[in-house]
């Protein structure tokens, strides 16, 4: 497909380098030179100086020809105004990032009025993520699918875990819990286990199950499954606005360390229900004072990635709590996550999987439809959810009766609202959504998992 991409920052570049790796004909338009400089030494893809908002620079990035136009650029307004002009000259589909609090409540009326296919909020969407953690501590990563009805969970195995030597069969016959282990990290290697895989201390396993057998398995092995009752948030930048927004909504105390006394008033009047405090929390004895050491959750969410990680790290030194980081730019990602800094997240990331997913659903055939996506272990092992439509090969058929490629597993099936963990015997329907996990790459439709 031809895709055009307004806006080189962190985000604009991530979804240029995942188009790319999906094999797709990219181009990018950026008002500064250095930033198309340097993506194009890079990673091969079409770099346009200027304004993603004229005619004429859209016109040379090839928007007569174009599928796809993604509007990242640092202004809201500017984003949608490269979709509306895209939408005229081209007559293409547009996704347009929108982050600013103000139109939160208005993404659907601006998404069908300006016709637009996808408006990305990455903040909102990685208070979104944050939010599920917090509700459920216990885990390291939570996705959702089947509407909520299915997810899979990402935590480590800790020494001395009643999982800890056993088989999956037996640990399946030991718990009699209704969890599929999907996936288990261990060291460099990551796998799709057997049966009769092993699992050790460290390992870093992704479970799918319903959250309610999620709860009943974390209770079985005697790990806390209860959301936190407080937070303590430092940085009170827009996605910490989102977040104790919703945390605030599922009855946690909020309490929010910021450094800037003008966003400090902003806030409270945005929050009147969380506690704001102006102090700068690289003060070890301010974060004391104002309960680090008891807090069930240490949210650190400043502008710098160096400050997220030393907080993160003193947070881990003097309480129990549930820690999530949020990481911007650091690109040393592989020594970042051997910290112990809890639950790590990359607005970034989680806007490049919602729009590959939506560039692969467009491109899919007629037998399905990538429905949700996400990268279990980065750029190592994806999770997809296919509906499954008429005319597709696999419906009707049981599982059986399918030859599917290696290091493929069906996770589950979500049949009429029925959560089915799958066997030799189960079949598939049209109307199902059926959720794979492989260590493949690229998969666009139900199809292509056979052989």
């Amino acid at each position: 497909m031809r895709i055009i991409i307004v806006g080189c920052g962190k985000v604009g570049a991530t979804i240029a380098e995942q188009l790319v790796q999906e094999g797709h004909d990219i181009a990018v338009i950026d008002m500064s030179s250095d930033a198309i400089g340097d993506i194009t030494n890079r990673i091969d893809v079409l770099g346009v100086v200027g304004n993603g908002a004229s005619y004429s620079v859209q016109k040379e990035a090839g928007i007569e020809e174009a599928d796809l136009l993604i509007a990242v650029t640092g202004s809201d307004e500017q984003n949608l105004l490269c979709c509306l002009f895209a939408k005229k000259v081209g007559n293409c589909n547009t996704i347009a990032r929108v982050r600013n609090p103000l139109y939160s409540h208005e993404i659907s009326y601006i998404k069908d009025e300006l016709g637009l296919s996808m408006v990305i909020n990455p903040e909102f969407s990685a208070a979104t993520e944050m939010a599920r953690l917090l509700r459920f501590p216990s885990a390291d990563k939570i996705d959702t699918f089947a509407k909520g009805r299915v997810e899979i969970l990402k935590f480590v195995v800790q020494e001395g875990s009643v999982l800890e030597g056993n088989s999956l069969m037996e640990i399946s016959r030991k718990l009699n819990s209704g969890v599929l282990f999907c996936a288990v990290e261990r060291k460099d290697e990551v796998v799709i286990p057997k049966g009769d895989f092993v699992i050790q201390g460290h390992d870093v396993v992704s479970i799918v199950a319903s959250p309610k057998d999620a709860k009943q398995f974390f209770e079985k092995i005697g790990v806390e499954t209860h959301q936190v009752k407080d937070a303590l948030i430092v940085g009170g930048g827009t996605i910490a606005y989102y977040l104790a927004e919703q945390l605030l909504s599922m009855g946690i105390h909020v309490k929010i360390i910021e450094q800037d006394p003008a966003r400090c008033e902003v806030l409270s009047e945005l929050l009147p229900e969380a506690v704001i405090i102006h102090g700068d929390a690289t003060n070890h004895d301010i974060l004391m004072e104002e309960g680090i050491a008891n807090t069930e959750a240490f949210v650190s969410l400043t502008g710098l990635d160096e400050g997220n990680v030393f907080l993160s790290l003193y947070a881990q030194s003097c309480s129990k709590a549930k820690i999530i980081t949020k990481i911007n730019r650091i690109s040393f990602e592989d020594v970042v996550s051997n910290f112990q800094l809890g639950s790590l997240i990359y607005p970034k990331h989680i806007t490049a999987e919602y729009i590959v997913r939506y560039v692969r659903a467009m491109q899919n055939s007629v037998g399905s439809n990538v429905e949700a996506m996400c990268r279990l272990i980065e750029n190592k092992v994806e999770a997809l959810e296919f509906r499954v439509k008429e005319g597709s090969t696999l419906a009707g058929k049981a599982i059986m009766d399918l030859k599917l490629k290696n290091n493929i597993l069906i996770a589950c099936i979500n049949h009429k609202g029925k959560i089915i963990r799958p066997n030799g015997q189960t079949q598939i329907h049209v109307g199902d959504t059926v959720i794979i996990v492989t260590t493949r790459h690229g998969l666009r439709d139900i199809n292509d998992i056979i052989e």
